[in-house]
């Protein structure tokens, strides 16, 4: 498998009537957070909401010129799903994507109105493509790789060729790993023509396997099965990536867990009001974190937003996890005697140290609880971890026994 900097430039032309030339903004909220000139490269408003829609559709009209006419299939977790449907949809070709079970009902809907039949098979990526590729056997299909596949990584290596239009002197890119076929792209097209500039790449901490790969360490063991990143959510890393592309083009890569996906969700939300979904986040969290990384990122750092196809279901909880990421809830569990005036007590120490109080839960008949005892989970709205400690302090001051969630 070989791409180079003429198939993206070719990848361009094909593909530039149909999709988004995307806008890269410079933000001064998240460049305060990283502590230097960020820039979002906003893939979250492209067709089909994610960067997909431009390897698909630069597969898919190859495959049409070729004069193509079987059925498509292909497997995904959503976002290549939408992006074959719609491009399959174009070129007047029959698609079915494969998606796992625990795929967002929103990427399912979207994906069957592009014209899509949909399969659920599987608990995660890696099951759903092992059955997509059992029908292309069996039926026939031409099944569309997500990243294994040139078309789709010279179309996926457009964004990088943007990038280096829209923001000549930028010093580093930050590119979210699932299969590969995104970074190995970018990377591609970032390192030919401006080899200086860094390209670092972005693994959830629940499927790290492709940092494991390319720091040579043994790959991790897999303690659980779902992420806030599910765009991402890849257990087996690809040998074909890592050996043509990423060993070659990227300069390092780290692994990002949920709670700080969580809080630079929230975090785009609330200060640049931008839509991303975790496999879209991660980015800009692991860029704040890019001193403890060890990472260069130069004067000027672009976080591509790779998508922004979050579930409105997973939205409440994803609120709720970045803002105690960030300090700006918690949750103080208390244990003490079940005496008349407590709750008047604890509740005025909260109020006089500037806390919100949210909700208050009553257990006197838990487990390991004496029968004189109670304990109060009070969740508070608070102002950062040093107000949670000024609050922790004064609920000690009761001599109360005080934890703090």
């Amino acid at each position: 498998m070989k791409v180079e900097i003429k198939d993206i430039e070719e990848a361009r032309n094909s593909i530039s009537s149909t999709i988004i030339k995307t806008d890269l903004t410079y933000s001064r909220s998240c460049s305060e957070w990283v502590g230097i000139p960020t820039y979002i490269k906003h893939e979250n408003m492209q067709l089909t909401g994610s960067f997909k829609i431009r390897g698909a559709l630069n597969k898919l009209l190859s495959l049409h010129a070729n004069g193509e006419k079987s059925t498509v299939i292909a497997a995904s977790a959503g976002n290549h799903a939408q992006g074959v449907a719609l491009s399959a949809s174009k070129v007047g070709l029959k698609s079915i994507i494969v998606m796992p079970q625990i795929t967002p009902i929103v990427k399912i809907q979207a994906t069957k109105s592009y014209g899509a039949e949909i399969i659920l098979q599987g608990d995660m990526f890696d099951q759903s493509y092992q059955y997509a590729r059992q029908l292309e056997k069996e039926k026939g299909y031409v099944f569309i790789h997500p990243f294994e596949d040139e078309k789709v990584i010279a179309g996926q290596g457009t964004i990088g060729l943007e990038i280096l239009e829209q923001l000549p002197d930028v010093d580093s890119v930050i590119v979210a790993i699932g299969g590969g076929g995104l970074i190995s792209g970018i990377s591609t097209a970032i390192k030919s023509k401006k080899p200086n500039c860094k390209v670092y790449g972005v693994v959830s901490s629940v499927f790290p396997h492709m940092r494991d790969v390319y720091k040579h360490q043994d790959l991790t063991v897999q303690t659980a099965y779902t992420t806030i990143a599910d765009g991402i959510a890849v257990k087996n890393p690809s040998p074909v990536m890592y050996e043509k592309f990423i060993s070659k083009y990227v300069d390092d890569i780290a692994a990002i867990d949920d709670d700080e996906v969580a809080k630079a969700i929230v975090f785009l939300l609330e200060r640049t009001k931008t839509v991303a979904e975790g496999s879209g986040a991660i980015t800009l969290a692991a860029a704040a974190r890019a001193k403890k990384l060890g990472w260069d990122l130069g004067k000027k750092t672009c976080v591509v937003i790779c998508g922004g196809n979050i579930d409105m279901k997973q939205v409440a909880k994803v609120i709720d996890k970045g803002l105690k990421a960030s300090g700006r809830t918690a949750r103080f569990s208390i244990l003490s005697e079940d005496r008349p005036g407590l709750l008047q007590k604890v509740t005025n120490v909260i109020a006089q140290h500037g806390g919100n109080i949210i909700e208050i839960y009553h257990d006197r008949a838990g487990g390991g609880i004496k029968f004189s005892e109670v304990i109060v989970d009070i969740v508070v709205e608070t102002k950062g971890f040093d107000h949670i400690q000024i609050i922790k302090e004064g609920l000690l001051s009761l001599n109360l026994r005080v934890e703090v969630d």
